[in-house]
């Protein structure tokens, strides 16, 4: 038997039986001081080691310290565990590695059905050729905002691509208080500058104000500053909230903007009971990011930016120099064309192959799972008398405050509560801020996750808060 045939038996053995010793074990525990040295610390060897010596190391110095998202009462950020699908065929695609920029072989040829298939779950409309996967939400929104950005320039008569923003009036991005920090990243690479990032306020339902963005768009246009593109949230990371996507749509027609949508975590959630209206507007979007390796489990990395037309990001993107050009290439061209990655990792496989495994029927199974868990958990903390409900569930997200009797500085101690759960090991949360104040956030994607797992979170946050006051 080869070495990599030794190997690669005994890794799939410890492949299952870590994934299935993970439900019985800590969520999360610290890192120990001599792993972490080892981890940190160790000289790349002059001699080359053992593949055996390798797992060994894994097993024993990798393996016992997760992020924790595999465990069902993990419920921080926006993290899922792995698809099985995903988590069995992510070998096989390193073993092709091929790199998916285009061509005529099966990396790039699945990923028009996985693209595809994403955007047939959400009901965007999807041209051939208008979607391509990323590694996530971040560089999909670079990928979208740099499309935009094209496409405002090119209308007032100018090609970024030629001469970058020299000479040319500002250009404003409208973002929500809700929206996430990629949005703000992404108009600094590009070099609009936060200077032109509006924040646009949202309500007392953590919606963006469509009234108050029509101001903001109409401000800037008459002081010299171009308004370009709006993002609205379908689904936002701290309450999970639905921007209202049909009048940000319609506002974006009246004043010409370029209309993004992030769905990375919550697009999915137009697939939950009675949630298709509050996604009314979405497949109006010219761009929608979304995130496979979220809701979905599709081992990261794997996000998607979807657009109405392919036009678009392949104006923004494409260089084909003389040694890639590919006379047998269809119409659509390579999938580099349309965004910044030339050599590109075979994600399809995984998208595919999660998708695959779960079926619609099983993607839809889910999301009313974890909706179902996160209006439940929002009920058990509405009814408890030490705890404070926030924002009703609207996805999966679930945002809330501790408040029991007698308590002299909540703030603080909702500020300390999701680190003195964490270490206690029995559950996971995180924090966030909500109209300033610390609150504690659960987020439920965990298929595995059960009612029961929601009473131990609440009675963990209970123990952590006296474990704190002590």
């Amino acid at each position: 038997m080869s070495d990599l045939r030794r190997a690669a038996l005994a890794a799939a053995e410890t492949t299952a039986d870590h994934l299935a010793a993970v439900p019985a074990g800590p969520v999360w525990r610290p890192v120990g001081d001599d792993d972490r040295a080892w981890l940190t610390g160790q000289q790349l060897p002059a001699a080359g080691r053992p593949l055996d010596d390798l797992l060994t190391d894994v097993r024993e110095r990798v393996l016992p310290y997760p992020m924790g998202n595999g465990h069902p009462r993990f419920f921080g950020w926006v993290n899922s565990p792995p698809s099985p699908a995903g988590v069995l065929v992510a070998p096989l695609a390193a073993a092709l590695n091929p790199s998916c920029a285009g061509g005529d072989h099966a990396g790039a040829l699945l990923e028009r059905t996985a693209v595809r298939w994403l955007a047939e779950l959400v009901g965007f409309p999807h041209p051939p050729g208008a979607g391509l996967l990323t590694s996530g939400a971040s560089l999909a929104t670079v990928v979208a905002m740099a499309t935009a950005r094209q496409h405002a320039l090119r209308r007032a008569g100018h090609d970024v691509r030629e001469t970058g923003l020299y000479g040319h009036e500002p250009l404003a991005v409208y973002v929500s208080a809700e929206g996430h920090s990629c949005l703000r990243k992404a108009a600094e690479l590009l070099g609009l500058g936060n200077r032109h990032v509006r924040t646009v306020p949202v309500g007392p339902d953590h919606r963006m104000d469509t009234a108050a963005l029509r101001r903001l768009v109409l401000a800037d246009a008459a002081s010299g500053v171009r308004p370009f593109l709006v993002a609205a949230s379908a689904g936002t990371v701290n309450t999970g909230a639905v921007d209202p996507l049909d009048d940000i749509a319609d506002a974006a027609r009246e004043h010409g903007l370029w209309f993004h949508v992030d769905g990375a975590y919550g697009a999915l959630g137009v697939l939950a009971d009675g949630a298709r209206p509050r996604y009314a507007g979405m497949e109006r979007a010219d761009s929608l990011a979304l995130d496979p390796h979220k809701w979905l489990g599709v081992p990261v990395d794997a996000g998607c930016v979807l657009f109405r037309d392919a036009a678009g990001p392949r104006d923004a993107f494409s260089l084909v120099p003389p040694y890639l050009r590919d006379e047998g290439a269809d119409a659509l061209g390579w999938f580099s064309e349309y965004g910044p990655e030339q050599t590109r990792p075979f994600r399809a496989l995984r998208v595919w192959a999660t998708l695959s495994h779960l079926g619609r029927d099983g993607v839809v199974r889910l999301v009313r799972h974890t909706t179902g868990l996160a209006r439940t958990l929002a009920a058990m903390v509405e009814d408890a008398d030490d705890f404070e409900p926030l924002a009703p569930p609207v996805t999966s997200v679930v945002a809330f405050r501790y408040l029991p009797a007698g308590t002299a500085d909540a703030d603080a101690l909702n500020d300390a509560l999701p680190a003195a759960v964490q270490r206690r090991g029995r559950a996971f949360l995180t924090g966030t801020r909500l109209g300033g104040r610390p609150v504690l956030r659960a987020c439920v994607l965990h298929p595995d996750t059960t009612e029961a797992d929601l009473g131990v979170l609440l009675d963990e946050i209970r123990a952590a808060a006296k474990e704190t006051a002590a």
